[in-house]
């Protein structure tokens, strides 16, 4: 005969508590006014005393000329990559290569990832450089903060640098 074990006896449920009665929200404030960033007036960028100030068809023609190499560079940047994929997937068919070869084929290699290292440098200050027009920066020189030169600027857009500082940062290296 088989034993029948007991059971503990059933809890009841824990009464249900009543929920808070709701309160009514307090009025909604209306926020301040967010100025926007195309009312918001910039201040003209930075030039050198003996230079005439920026005009909107010069900065449009630097900014076009910055856009131009940014896609430049991004297409260079992925024929490089390309590139460097077929070497790196050649370079394990090493099978009877002489050591000529070997080296040939690693110089090769080497330097397409030279190359695809310096457009992606030259790509991020193309970025910088289009940034800096858009904050109003442009311009300034980040070491010492004077104007860097409209005309240096044209034939260089990318220079964050004045040639001051610029002369003395090469004197360095």
């Amino acid at each position: 005969m088989a034993t029948a074990k007991k059971v503990a006896p059933v809890k009841k449920a824990a009464p249900v508590k009543k929920a808070a009665p709701v309160k009514k929200a307090a009025p909604v404030k209306k926020a301040a006014p967010v100025k926007n960033a195309l009312t918001k007036k910039k201040k003209p960028l930075v030039v050198r005393e003996d230079e005439s100030p920026w005009t909107k068809a010069e900065l449009t023609q630097v900014r076009k000329a910055l856009e131009e190499e940014k896609v430049r560079l991004l297409e260079e940047i992925a024929v490089s990559e390309a590139g460097l994929e077929d070497l790196i997937r050649d370079s394990g068919d090493g099978a009877g290569d002489d050591q000529a070869d070997a080296g040939s084929k690693t110089f090769e290699r080497e330097h397409e990832m030279s190359l695809a290292n310096n457009s992606r440098a030259m790509l991020l200050q193309v970025e910088h450089a289009i940034v800096r027009i858009g904050n109003g920066t442009y311009g300034e020189c980040e070491v010492c903060d004077k104007p860097i030169g409209k005309y240096r600027l044209q034939a260089f857009p990318r220079a964050t640098q004045c040639m001051s500082c610029k002369q003395a940062e090469e004197r360095l290296m």
